[in-house]
């Protein structure tokens, strides 16, 4: 402030120069001006150095491992199948969950939503319900740890003898090996039936068809097929012996408590897994379970053991898809089955 009345002093007493000494005053004054704002700028400075040193630290110390999940809305629901909303990136038959605790599987990937098949009672779902991606293929638990259990489609335990013991998991629908990596059939599958093994004999490694009219003994050749491995399975060479997998496709929740009672009283459940999705399961769980049968079979493949799997029926599979496609709008073919 000193400097100031000197400079107005200077200018009263040097009139004829006030255009110098109004220039020399303005200097004067942004000098004063910088002289008392040095110290609070420097200060602020130091302030915004330290805020930004801090943040830096907090972003660089953040956990990137954030649980960050994709979600989306159902648009409509109704006869198993939903129609959802919002999930850009999902993945074909991808396992997605409902808020409801339901889970399905991604079908059809469409530009505006996505067509989802409902492993469950679609009542339990409602319009607007929340639709999060689990970012897995759908998948089964498989090893030894099942064998003597039923499973259902997903290979959850519906026997009533607690969670199953596996930490081992397989995708369904895995491609099969080619041509090249196959071993010749070779070996003969004993089923313990006189007629099949004399006239017809099935070798391991091969595919075999049992068709007839109803109430002809199609699943009694293949329960007897089951049990007749027990002589094999009780012995210690691991090369003779056949696990077997038993997959039910739409029959009734009576005949396949008979079925598994048949077995354990044989005891032949030690070395047999039973997979069943009854009529009164969704139709997607009976497409499913197949594949799911499947898995189960070829891991014993996998680690060089043999493995017998036993589909009944595939017809029941094949309706169960042609309901799932139609609903779907996917084009069918001849008899309304899919392409």
């Amino acid at each position: 402030m000193l400097s100031v009345r000197v400079a107005a002093a200077l200018a009263r007493s040097l009139p004829r120069r006030a255009g110098f000494v109004s220039k020399n005053v303005a200097a004067a004054c942004v000098g004063v001006n910088h002289l008392h704002t040095h110290r609070p700028c420097l200060a602020a400075k130091t302030g915004t150095a330290e805020v930004s040193s801090i943040l830096e630290e907090k972003i660089l110390g953040a956990d990137t491992s954030a649980d960050l999940e994709e979600t989306g809305r159902v648009l409509s629901i109704g006869d198993g199948i939903a129609r959802v909303y919002g999930l850009r990136n999902v993945q074909a038959e991808e396992m997605v969950e409902f808020s409801s605790g339901l889970k399905g599987m991604s079908l059809n990937l469409e530009p505006d939503n996505v067509g989802v098949v409902v492993f469950g009672n679609d009542k339990l779902i409602k319009e607007g319900d929340i639709v999060k991606r689990t970012g897995a293929i759908v998948d089964v638990p498989v090893g030894e740890e099942l064998l003597g259990r039923v499973v259902d489609a997903l290979g959850n335990a519906i026997d009533g003898k607690g969670p199953l013991g596996s930490s081992i998991r397989r995708r369904v629908g895995l491609k099969a090996p080619g041509i090249i990596p196959r071993i010749s059939v070779k070996e003969p599958m004993q089923t313990g039936i006189k007629a099949v093994d004399s006239l017809v004999p099935i070798g391991r490694g091969q595919r075999e068809l049992i068709i007839g009219d109803r109430q002809t003994g199609k699943t009694a050749i293949a329960i007897d097929t089951i049990i007749n491995q027990k002589r094999f399975n009780e012995g210690k060479d691991e090369k003779k012996k056949l696990y077997c997998i038993y997959v039910a496709i739409g029959q009734k929740r009576s005949t396949v408590a008979q079925l598994v009672k048949r077995l354990t009283d044989a005891d032949a459940m030690k070395y047999t897994i039973v997979v069943s999705a009854t009529a009164s399961d969704a139709a997607p769980l009976q497409y499913l379970a197949p594949y799911s049968g499947c898995s189960m079979g070829e891991f014993f493949r996998d680690n060089g053991k043999h493995g017998l799997i036993i589909y009944d029926d595939l017809s029941k599979q094949a309706v169960a898809y042609r309901q799932m496609s139609l609903l779907l709008r996917r084009p069918p073919r001849s008899r309304g089955l899919p392409r």
